[in-house]
């Protein structure tokens, strides 16, 4: 049976990292187990994303054991988008927002982002922790008006794909991506959050699951639930 979400992951595969960073007017999320087990569940909300990257090696297999298609890692973090996405900034002279995390965290982490990328040009920035619905859509409409030409909105799943289609229903003409925890992560790690051997073996989970406890659960339900739940949706739609 097709697949909204794996279609949708395979379309986003087809395209060049120019056109991701270049074309306006688009939004993207990305998806692990963890994640594609709440993606199921509120398929409405993920098919108005104009591409769903693969995030994970063990999201990539499944594909291409159960679909027969080969899908490239794309990640919000250091390995893989991330200093892409920078380096094309400061050399294009692009403005950037972000959104995520906790308000001191998300400081440290742009002095952290212009010490090694010093040209790139912040036009605002705050926490991920909206009081209310009513908060999270005056700050749509004051990012609307300021037109970053990139959006970095890191507030968990379900929450930061809610808040990416509220930016586009304002008026949002940039480029916005979901990034998870990588604020977070780059705040308590300076830079560089995955050590080379986590990378190059494709154990990040593991060393993200020994880095912060709090993750340890929602793996745990993922290693569970994630094989059954897309197996079913393979076979059953």
């Amino acid at each position: 049976m097709p697949s909204v979400l794996v279609d949708k992951i395979k379309e986003t595969d087809t395209l060049e990292l120019q056109e991701i960073l270049s074309v306006p007017k688009r939004i993207y999320t990305f998806l692990n187990p963890v994640s594609y087990l709440t993606a199921l569940d509120h398929r409405n909300v993920f098919s108005q994303f104009d591409g769903i990257f693969a995030d994970g090696s063990i999201l990539v297999s499944a594909i291409r054991m159960l679909y027969r298609r080969s899908i490239t890692r794309r990640s919000f973090d250091m390995t893989s988008l991330a200093p892409e996405l920078f380096s094309f900034a400061e050399k294009h002279k692009k403005t950037i927002y972000i959104v995520a995390s906790q308000q001191e965290q998300v400081e440290l982490a742009i002095r952290i982002f212009r010490q090694r990328w010093p040209g790139l040009d912040f036009v605002g920035y705050r926490n991920g922790y909206f009081n209310s619905e009513k908060e999270m859509e005056e700050e749509a409409e004051k990012i609307a008006g300021l037109q970053p030409d990139f959006l970095i909105a890191g507030m968990g799943v379900l929450t930061q794909e809610t808040f990416l289609l509220k930016i586009r229903e304002a008026g949002f003409q940039g480029i916005g991506f979901t990034c998870g925890g990588f604020i977070h992560q780059t705040a308590k790690n300076e830079i560089d959050y995955y050590p080379d051997w986590a990378d190059r073996m494709n154990m990040r989970f593991l060393y993200r699951m020994y880095k912060e406890k709090h993750t340890r659960k929602r793996y745990l339900q993922a290693a569970l639930l994630f094989p059954s739940r897309f197996i079913h949706e393979r076979l059953f739609g």
